[in-house]
């Protein structure tokens, strides 16, 4: 028998993911058995001649033990793998990156959601500072209720809390943007409560972005894309790079990527006085650039690394490093408002928040097998920080000053994490099949900071349109959180599956949390399928929740969001607050009805107790003792305030369907067909009526579409490919502002959106393609006049439109793959 390498045995080994064969049995396996669990390299090594008769039955025996641990599903069930298991108790989609490349965008939220209907996102989620990172919405809730990991770890929140109002109001959520979309090998989006394995906080699901890991090769790709309308033209180019380290499996992927976005305006026209004089009779109003995509520049890049070391030791790490620089148009100010100096501005102001972002994350640590167990000890470090500047603007407080640009401060959140994490497969004689453990232990260090910005970004009435930190917002704030999880996944029968799991969580100051799940699936055939499950989850309040400031003034009135521990809240009846917790119901169908043919559907049920979200404007006016406390916080321009509380018990109910069919014809090529369906319905059961409106019921109920359908077909024949999408969102209620006749609700149509693109391959492995997103350009429903003259006319369309406002976009791009 020839002899097989300490590389090939680790090989062997990884298939199994624990399962507890000897050593020396795997030594005398019989190549037939080897070339199905290895590489093509093992199975060029040895030679099926070579194998004597006499071990056949012996070898064949512990090839089907192999192939019933593999067949089952349970080669992600090991620590050694990144990825999530996909055909269990849970439901799992995959996206691919080459799917995502597909879509045409660029940024990979948008991509990914294009490519799942059970994601919603919005083109710019808010106004102000919540422009700047785009969040996802899985099944309707929140994206802070969506954990975010990258290889199986949890990604690390941004120093951004989204305290303007729209789909991500009140959130602090992880942006996987910041991710090369050229690093990504798949992702996987975990449909489910999923707290008892992934963290407390995956009340809607988990999304695990993997990344590549290949030995050789990489591509090379660029994109320049514009809308019909002639603005927001955009460059993107990104590429990666695959190398092997070393001979026995080792290796490094690096991943790059840098966009420059043009901004785009879809405002309406201003109403209202711009001059005092003749000039307003003739003066173009198309002047305010509130209502668009900003200005931005995003350079990131990534390496994922490992190493092979001696005794089944191995090294990895997985690194990002990303530097955006943004800017975002604020309400404009004309000539006769009280808030501009004509000295500086005698044809009206239109100031700008500036951000400048520095994200980094680095996670490295060993895998091993040790003791008949796999293990994974791993330290992650993630720090982000965004500097703010308000810009092309003026502080009306102090007349006789020239200066324009104001330094308004920063926010800063790091996280440290360290865990311990190990599985393993064994098969007692009475087990039908395989029983796999999985269990872990976290510690995890937290920090929020917000540091003050000069005294003339806030001092009287601050910069226009954004003052900075005032004294009372700098703060540091830190969290200690312990974690344990155990989980077990076992057959009764050899059809019939079963998972538990528990997780405890500890957080210093709040809380110790119990959660655990119970799912279930049988195996009609390898056909058919049908699976349940019931989850318990929380999610604590995030520290930026705790401690955020933002003025957000308006014409005519400023609000304000102060942090909920503040003397402030207190004073509007702000108590500690506490974590959301969760319980979920769901039950679905897996089917292969004919080869290449999947069908998945579920149906679900999420309850939400003490759900989080920012409170009603409480006016000024109606406090009398409020205005001393906003007087000596250096707040005193602020006629209202908000915080941030829990408010709410929700349920929603929900269902999605997706199926695809692959068509191979001999003479037209390859046709993938696929759609997909999703459906959400929130309900408030019960909320704490002296602290929201009409308006905040609404951002958490209609502020995304309860519904999204799309269907899709991929033809490829070969040079020529061609991808065509059509896409439907539901309806939406927008409200243009928090108080006044702003706060009156619109609702927006549902929309149907085309897309399209046509690749050519040059050579093979070169390709050109072009394509459109919203080739029909799609708007949404227009604002009435009587809604967008509150907000100065500026809220032609809707700020927070699931398809965002502006119109078609069409892009040619060029792949190089070597």
């Amino acid at each position: 028998m020839a002899k097989i390498s300490r590389f090939q045995l680790s090989l062997v080994a990884g298939v199994a993911f624990g399962a507890l064969v000897p050593a020396k049995q795997i030594f005398a396996a019989d190549t037939a058995s080897l070339s199905s669990s290895t590489s093509k390299s093992t199975a060029k090594t040895v030679s099926v001649s070579k194998v004597k008769t006499a071990t056949r039955k012996k070898n064949a025996a512990l090839q089907a033990a192999a192939e019933s641990i593999d067949v089952g599903g349970h080669s992600s069930n090991s620590v050694f793998s990144p990825s999530t298991q996909r055909h269990s108790t849970t439901q799992v989609t995959i996206v691919t990156g080459a799917e995502l490349l597909k879509t045409g965008q660029t940024n990979v939220l948008s991509a990914l959601a294009q490519a799942n209907p059970a994601i919603t996102t919005a083109a710019l989620p808010g106004g102000g500072a919540s422009s700047f990172v785009q969040t996802m919405q899985l099944r309707g809730q929140s994206p802070d209720d969506t954990l975010i990991l990258v290889n199986g770890h949890r990604r690390h929140i941004g120093a951004n809390f989204n305290s303007n109002s729209g789909t991500n109001w009140g959130s602090e959520p992880s942006d996987i943007s910041l991710i090369p979309v050229s690093a990504i090998d798949h992702i996987e989006v975990v449909t489910e409560g999923a707290s008892a394995l992934y963290g407390q906080d995956a009340i809607a699901g988990a999304v695990n972005i993997v990344l590549k890991h290949n030995t050789h090769g990489g591509s090379i790709n660029f994109k320049n894309s514009g809308y019909y309308a002639g603005d927001g033209q955009a460059l993107d180019g990104s590429a990666d790079y695959g190398m092997a380290l070393g001979h026995n499996g080792g290796y490094l992927d690096l991943a790059a990527q840098v966009t420059h976005q043009l901004p785009t305006t879809r405002g309406g026209d201003f109403y209202g006085s711009l001059f005092n004089d003749g000039r307003n009779e003739t003066a173009d109003r198309d002047i305010q650039r509130g209502l668009g995509t900003p200005k931005s520049t995003l350079e990131t890049i990534s390496e994922n690394m490992s190493i092979p070391l001696v005794n089944d030791f191995n090294f990895y790490s997985t690194s990002t490093f990303s530097h955006r620089r943004a800017n975002v148009a604020e309400t404009y100010r004309s000539a006769t408002s009280s808030w501009t100096n004509v000295n500086l501005y005698p044809n009206g102001d239109q100031p700008y928040i500036a951000m400048d972002q520095y994200d980094f994350e680095t996670d490295n640590g060993i895998k091993a097998r040790k003791f008949g167990f796999a293990w994974d000890a791993y330290i992650t470090y993630a720090r982000d920080k965004q500097n703010y500047r308000t810009t092309n603007s003026e502080n009306i407080s102090f007349p006789d000053s020239g200066q324009t640009s104001f330094d308004d401060g920063a926010s800063i959140s790091t996280e440290l994490t360290a865990g311990l994490r190990g599985s393993r497969s064994f098969r007692p004689s009475w087990a039908p099949r395989p029983i796999n453990l999985r269990f872990g232990a976290e510690y995890r260090h937290d920090t929020f900071q917000m540091t003050q910005g000069e005294m003339a970004s806030w001092y009287g009435l601050g910069a226009t349109d954004h003052p900075g930190n005032v004294p009372m917002s700098a703060t540091y704030q830190n969290r200690d959180v312990y974690e344990g999880n155990v989980n077990l996944d076992f057959y009764v029968t050899k059809k019939w599956e079963w998972t538990l799991g528990g997780r405890v969580g500890s957080y210093n100051n709040i809380a110790t949390v119990e959660t655990g799940s119970v799912g279930t699936r049988y195996n009609f055939n390898k056909r058919w399928a049908i699976r349940a499950n019931i989850n318990t989850g929380y999610r604590p309040p995030t520290l930026g929740a705790l401690s955020y400031f933002y003025s957000a003034p308006y014409p005519g009135y400023t609000v304000d969001q102060v942090p909920a521990n503040s003397a402030i809240a207190k004073y509007l009846s702000s108590s500690k607050m506490s974590g959301e917790y969760s319980r979920s119901y769901s039950i679905g169908l897996d089917a292969t009805p004919v080869d290449d043919f999947h069908i998945t559907g579920n149906l679900y049920y999420i309850a939400i107790n003490g759900r989080m979200g920012s409170t009603k404007s409480f006016s000024v006016a109606d406090y009398p003792g409020l205005q001393s406390l906003l007087n000596s916080a250096n707040l005193s321009s602020a006629t209202s305030i908000s915080y941030y509380a829990n408010l709410y018990n929700t349920q929603t109910f929900g269902g999605d369907l997706s199926a695809d069919y692959t068509l191979h014809t001999k003479n037209m090529g390859k046709f993938r067909f696929a759609m997909g369906i999703n459906f959400s319905d929130n309900e408030i059961r019960s909320a704490k009526d002296n602290l929201v409106n009409e308006y905040t019921k609404m951002m958490v109920l209609h502020s995304a579409p309860k519904n999204r359908e799309q269907i899709s077909v991929n033809w490829e024949m070969g040079k020529w490919s061609v991808f065509v999408q059509e896409m439907r969102y539901g309806s939406i209620v927008y409200m243009a502002a928090p108080t006044g006749a702003g706060a009156v609700p619109f609702t927006q149509n549902p929309g149907f959106i085309t897309n399209m693109e046509v690749n050519y391959k040059i050579m093979p492995h070169w390709s050109v393609g072009v394509g459109a997103n919203n080739l029909g350009n799609k708007y949404p429903t227009r604002v009435p006049s009587s809604i967008s003259n509150t907000q100065q006319g500026l809220s032609k369309y809707a700020s927070y439109s699931p398809y965002g406002f502006n119109g078609g976009m069409y892009y040619v791009k060029t792949s190089l793959d070597f």
